[in-house]
This record gives C-alpha cells, sequence and structure tokens, in this order.
C-alpha cells in the first residue's frame, strides 16, 4: 500500500460498484452519487458485488491515480448502507485491505 498523509479524508462508497468503471467512471459516480469533488485530495473506496475487488481513486494535486486490489479468497468487509460515504482514517483503510 502506498504510505497515505495521516490527514487524508478517506470515504468508503456504500453499496456495491460496477467495478467496469475506470477514473473517469468512478470520478464522475464521486461526484454524482456522493456529490463530492473527485479532485479535492480526498480517497475514495468502491467494492464490486462479489466483494473480492477494491478500487480506490485519488488526486494528490497533481492528476487523478486509480488503485486496485483483489483478494485470492474471502471478501472485503463493507458497510451495509445503500448509499452514501463513510469516513474512515488511513489506519483503518490499511486494516480494511489488509483483511482484519
Amino acid at each position: 500500500m502506498i504510505p497515505l498523509p495521516s490527514t487524508l479524508r478517506i470515504w468508503l462508497a456504500a453499496g456495491v460498484t460496477d467495478m467496469r468503471l475506470g477514473m473517469p467512471g468512478l470520478a464522475l459516480k464521486v461526484q454524482e452519487a456522493l456529490g463530492r469533488d473527485p479532485f479535492a485530495g480526498d480517497v475514495y473506496a468502491f467494492r464490486g458485488r462479489r466483494g473480492d475487488l477494491v478500487k480506490l481513486i485519488w488526486h494528490d494535486g497533481i492528476g487523478l491515480s486509480l488503485y486496485a486490489k483483489r483478494i485470492e479468497r474471502g471478501h472485503f468487509l463493507w458497510p451495509s448502507a445503500k448509499d452514501g460515504a463513510i469516513h474512515l482514517s488511513p489506519s483503518q483503510l490499511t486494516c480494511l485491505l489488509e483483511g482484519v
């Protein structure tokens, strides 16, 4: 995992997301579904229907980055809310991506 600043805000997009989306589609989802600016420097995490793939988008001030992680067994734990976003700390995101 790329080290993230401790002041970084991280948002989990509740519900499931079409994992065929790339950077432009996920940025549009942040704008339309979450009502936030994807270029403001926050990290947004999305999970697919099967739960074995997570995609993160982050604008670091230079450009938009897309990170993806797929696990071989099990699934990522995700909030059961249907829509909206949940705030996480960088350490909570690390635990989530490590399967803790």
